[in-house]
């Protein structure tokens, strides 16, 4: 275990944690929402440092991140835990494992461990993944400092539902964030057990740190398919900054959401429209291989710059940057 960073301590040795935007009030004894953050005997600690349950090499494009070193691939790790309880969370098993179990698994790994693998398997990035990396922050933030120093980037893949100290302390050290804006502040409450502001901030927050976003919004029937909601999330995005991508993926039943259908492919495809018409650059379609809506798309010319399938990316189009087509500087960090 590890002390942990970002709380305070309070009267009767409560302590307040100040690391996402629950500021979960803690008793001695007791974790916070997350599940993986304990107070003992008035100090706040950190039940998952260095106990990594994932690790993967993957694609970047899995992340999904379409404008950031595309066609890379990122070693990927996480911890048990998370601050949301999403319903319709694919990584259930490992995300709400502290909600059902009283150990906290995971193969010891120490930050030397995480960089020393990313660079062996010729990765240029680590990506913070599966469940949400703000439960487990200060192993985080010791990886990417020490991935830094390396040359190594470091991508986050995020509920957004961070605290503005959590936002300072990690973005000196990121380089890139794909924030999942899931819904309307109802659908956050009901489904997620969070609130959306906090998430909309963080989006904000990120982009004015120059770290480079992406957004994922899963659309799931009845629930955000509304052509008002994505409307007003594309006009969202677009007030930030066109060029930040926005990925429109399918949904399909799992953990405690089985009563809805998989999202239909038409609306994806008018999820496109939507946001292409509100002036967004690049509209990505999401779980959906073969549909196209996977291609980068020049946005001054329209030819394919960056041609997938899936995770893989099948041809380039574009030389440092830009389209070869008609010379358009296409968005993102890394663009071949």
């Amino acid at each position: 275990m590890k002390e942990a960073t970002l709380y305070e301590k309070l009267q009767n040795q409560k302590v307040r944690c100040h690391l996402c935007c629950h500021y979960c009030s803690i008793l001695p004894g007791r974790r916070g929402l997350c599940g993986v953050r304990e107070n003992q005997e008035g100090r706040l600690y950190t039940l998952v440092y260095g106990k990594v349950i994932a690790r993967h090499v993957d694609p970047i494009e899995k992340k999904p991140l379409f404008h950031f070193y595309p066609g890379s691939r990122s070693y990927s790790i996480s911890t048990v835990g998370c601050n949301m309880r999403c319903k319709h969370c694919q990584n259930w098993e490992i995300s709400q494992y502290p909600h059902h179990y009283n150990d906290i698994p995971g193969i010891e790994m120490t930050p030397e461990d995480v960089v020393n693998e990313a660079a062996l398997y010729g990765c240029k990035s680590i990506s913070y993944t599966y469940t949400e990396p703000t439960v487990y922050m200060e192993f985080a933030l010791d990886c990417a400092k020490l991935a830094k120093e390396r040359g190594i980037k470091n991508v986050f893949v995020s509920n957004g539902f961070m605290s503005p100290q959590a936002v300072q302390k990690i973005v000196p050290y990121l380089d890139g964030n794909n924030i999942d804006l899931k819904g309307d502040d109802e659908f956050y409450r009901k489904i997620t057990g969070a609130r959306q502001q906090c998430v909309l901030d963080t989006i904000k927050a990120m982009k004015e740190s120059r770290v480079w976003v992406e957004v994922t919004t899963l659309i799931i029937p009845g629930l955000n398919d509304s052509e008002d909601f994505l409307k007003w999330v594309a006009d969202f995005i677009v007030s930030i900054d066109p060029a930040i991508p926005w990925h429109v993926t399918q949904f399909y039943p799992t953990y405690k959401l089985l009563d809805r259908p998989r999202t239909p492919v038409s609306t994806l495809k008018k999820a496109r429209e939507i946001g292409l018409k509100a002036g967004l650059k690049y509209v990505y379609e999401g779980n959906v291989p073969g549909e196209g809506g996977e291609n980068t798309y020049c946005p001054s010319c329209g030819e394919i710059v960056i041609e997938r399938v899936g995770f893989s990316v099948l041809q380039i189009n574009s030389k440092n940057g830009r389209c070869k087509f008609c010379g358009e500087s296409i968005d993102g960090v890394g663009m071949p």
